[in-house]
């Protein structure tokens, strides 16, 4: 409840959540008390948008057990409890073939998706998120991710695609500028399809281009900058779009100063004003998040 109420506070639209602990396997065996009270202040207040991010365990190209069985069930769930929550994304990491290979480790996303898919119900969708490409993490690029709709095939009606910026940066795509954020766009857009891309994560970033490491920055004060980030948030191809941040200090109440910095981006600033130096010494926090449309 905590989370909706300060997403209420600065404004946001949107809100990302974890239904339990992202960082471990066990599961609560009910949703909260809270979680119907939690839904309706959500209605009441505004949030239009609710999705939960899946376990940071969740490996769906891993082959080795137990984690393999734990991956997939462990998501089955999440989709199967997000409408207690009143979710109706659920948005997770892809995962790593753990050195097994490409073609292996795509095959069993695959037959994952399909499992998951089959068993959770029809109101949610299921949201594979691209990663920065480090170790053996599959998804990196826009046509990893085609294939694995491809896959997928006639089970695929509910799955969708989050692009995370900070991600996009570290695999080597520069949208720093507003041409490379329209050629990202043009590129999903012709390979898979808008109507997949109910997400985008609005993240600066604090790697360089093509590092393949991630490290989220505030928005508009990283490598990326503000023209990038501008470009995407107007691009009227993506105004049915939720744009989440994941960016560093919400609990020192950075998630509001982000948010302005991403109205400002969105109503054409192409500057953004200097953050303090304190401000770059700040964690991330990606339990709260942001719409600005």
């Amino acid at each position: 409840m905590g989370a909706a109420r300060r997403s209420r506070q600065i404004g946001a639209r949107a809100l990302q959540i974890f239904s339990d602990n992202p960082t471990a396997w066990r599961r609560r065996p009910e949703p909260p008390p809270d979680a119907p009270s939690f839904i309706e202040y959500a209605a009441r207040e505004g949030i239009e948008v609710i999705s939960i991010h899946a376990s940071y365990l969740i490996n769906l190209a891993g082959s080795a057990e137990p984690f393999a069985s734990q991956s997939r069930d462990g998501l089955t769930v999440e989709m199967q409890r997000a409408p207690s929550y009143g979710a109706t994304l659920v948005n997770t990491h892809i995962g790593s073939h753990r050195g097994v290979g490409r073609e292996a480790g795509m095959r069993r996303i695959i037959d994952n998706v399909r499992a998951i898919l089959a068993a959770s119900p029809p109101s949610v969708r299921l949201v594979l998120e691209n990663s920065s490409g480090g170790g053996d993490l599959l998804g990196s690029r826009i046509e990893e991710l085609a294939a694995i709709l491809e896959g997928v095939g006639p089970e695929s009606e509910r799955l969708a695609f989050c692009l995370d910026t900070a991600h996009l940066w570290g695999a080597g795509y520069d949208v720093s500028t507003t041409e490379g954020a329209v050629a990202v766009v043009d590129r999903f857009e012709e390979l898979i399809g808008l109507a997949r891309l109910p997400m985008l994560h609005l993240n600066d970033s604090r790697s360089l281009l093509g590092s393949r490491t991630d490290r989220h920055e505030h928005v508009g004060a990283g490598q990326i900058g503000a023209a990038g980030l501008g470009a995407l948030l107007r691009d009227p191809r993506l105004s049915g779009a939720t744009f989440i941040m994941e960016t560093p200090g919400a609990d020192e109440g950075y998630d509001a100063v982000n948010l302005r910095r991403a109205w400002m981006l969105w109503n054409g600033a192409s500057e953004l004003p200097v953050l303090p130096p304190k401000a770059f010494t700040l964690t991330r926090r990606s339990t709260r998040a942001a719409a600005p449309r």
